[in-house]
């Protein structure tokens, strides 16, 4: 009977064993256990003058998609997050939205959206992150389209523990993006206040003693900035709206010297790996319409290597894509749809082979991603 009772043991034991092993190889082949995010962040900007920016969370364990949380989160903040929602970050533990029109960046926790302050910056626009600092674009003065206006805008470097602007940088004419490389901030002179005399440069910041040290003639009316892992600084051109076409452009962050321009028109991108992801809702004052497109640039041959990273004809149903953002893991793209501007537009999600997952209705003018890590929260 002792023996049985043995080899019962033996066979528990080895069963128990199993069932653990198979456990663990369960939770290393679910993706979502591989994913080094638990959910992301979507800005809708709202327009203009309205006061309807909105902040929305995915939950990739939950797969629920939820509306207007910093609302529910902070119900005794009057006006809410405010007008026209810019840009927004996750640094550390902290979330930074950077709202335009209400002259502010609205700091909170990154993992609940509870507020815990606000930072008073004019027309503040972009924003990026470096060294335990954010900086933020400000054109520094009123919302006003004139081409005798000279105020010039600045960076301002604000301090992530005090969360105060410790510092400010002057540039040019309304600046808009701005990113980091090689210890220095590269800034997009827009003008876009002074059309149809619009600005052509980018500014270039050295971060050790926050100066300008220089400006690189680019392209009328910059956009966007991003910088990749090889020291390329890549800048979106909105162009003229008549004869100076959107286009990509590429400084070399080691010579701080323009090398390269592709002929892509660009509303917005993404950078994976080394895929710049773009989607583009050009409009052309000639023929008074948007021109929709997408593309996919590789930034080591910098060559357009796709005129379309939606491959089901799903593109096919969204009217102006705005907004766009990659999961760095899952490879899934993530676009938005602003529609006509004034109702509540769609975010869709697209495998990494491009084709449709789902889709839900977000706030107006959906446009800013932040993903939450799992050691933010």
């Amino acid at each position: 009977m002792r023996k049985l009772r043995q080899i019962k043991s033996a066979l528990i034991l080895i069963i128990c064993i199993i069932c653990v092993l198979s456990c663990r190889k369960d939770t290393v082949i679910y993706p979502q256990e591989l994913d080094s995010t638990t959910g992301f962040y979507l800005l809708n900007e709202g327009n203009m003058g309205s006061n309807k920016c909105t902040l929305d969370y995915y939950d990739y364990e939950t797969e629920e998609y939820s509306h207007n949380i910093y609302a529910s989160v902070n119900p005794n903040v009057p006006k809410e997050l405010g007008d026209v929602g810019n840009d927004i970050a996750i640094y550390g533990s902290k979330l930074y939205a950077v709202i335009n029109g209400s002259n502010k960046i609205e700091v909170m926790e990154a993992k609940t959206a509870k507020r815990i302050t606000q930072i008073e910056i004019p027309n503040c626009r972009n924003i990026a992150y470096y060294n335990g600092f954010v900086y933020v674009t400000s054109y520094a003065g009123p919302v006003q389209t004139n081409p005798e206006y000279q105020q010039i805008g600045y960076v301002a470097k604000i301090d992530t523990t005090s969360l105060q602007v410790v510092a400010q940088c002057l540039v040019g004419m309304q600046p808009d993006g701005l990113d980091v490389a090689n210890g220095k901030i590269y800034v997009a002179n827009s003008g876009g206040y002074l059309t149809p005399n619009y600005e052509t440069t980018v500014s270039i910041v050295d971060i050790a003693s926050f100066m300008e040290m220089k400006k690189i003639k680019v392209a009328v009316n910059l956009h966007h900035v991003c910088a990749d892992k090889y020291g390329n600084v890549w800048v979106s051109a909105r162009g003229d709206y008549y004869g100076a076409p959107s286009k990509l452009y590429c400084i070399d962050s080691h010579t701080d010297q323009l090398t390269d321009s592709i002929n892509i028109p660009v509303s917005n991108f993404y950078l994976d790996d080394d895929k710049l992801y773009i989607i583009s809702s050009v409009w052309n004052n000639a023929t008074m319409n948007n021109e929709i497109g997408y593309g996919v640039v590789n930034v080591v041959s910098k060559q357009v290597v796709s005129k379309k990273f939606i491959t089901d004809g799903t593109d096919s149903g969204i009217k102006m894509p705005y907004g766009i953002a990659v999961n760095t893991v899952s490879k899934e793209i993530y676009v938005t749809d602003a529609g006509n501007y004034v109702n509540p537009g769609t975010l869709y999600c697209f495998d990494k082979e491009g084709k449709k997952r789902w889709s839900v209705r977000t706030g107006d003018i959906p446009a800013h991603f932040a993903f939450l890590l799992k050691t933010d929260r």
